[in-house]
């Protein structure tokens, strides 16, 4: 599989409930072949009170394990993150992208 990263270059921001909880000028895109591209948000960049974090984890052969957190008042596990992503994988360590199907929108540009 191949996966690429990248600065997003623009503004990316996600809105939750008419709200913005992610506003970042310095998002990194994944793109992996076919899907859609995710944005990944630096934690100064999101509003993180918002966030709980829950016990769910999942594990990706080439990213690593993934820990989650739910929108507070929101969906659960709509948001995941890579703090220990796999050596090729470290632009994206730390960093918090959101289900697209969780929040309003996710809007670039």
């Amino acid at each position: 599989m191949s996966i690429v990263t990248r600065p997003a270059g623009r503004r990316v921001r996600v809105i939750f409930r008419g709200e913005v909880i992610a506003d970042s000028r310095d998002a990194v895109a994944m793109e992996e072949g076919a899907d859609p591209v995710v944005f990944y948000f630096p934690r100064r960049d999101v509003q993180m009170e918002k966030l709980a974090r829950t016990a769910h984890s999942t594990h990706c052969p080439h990213k690593g394990d993934a820990s989650y957190y739910s929108i507070v008042g929101g969906p659960d596990n709509a948001v995941w993150s890579y703090e220990t992503p796999r050596a090729d994988m470290q632009a994206i360590e730390g960093l918090l992208a959101f289900y697209p199907d969780k929040v309003d929108s996710i809007s670039v540009g």
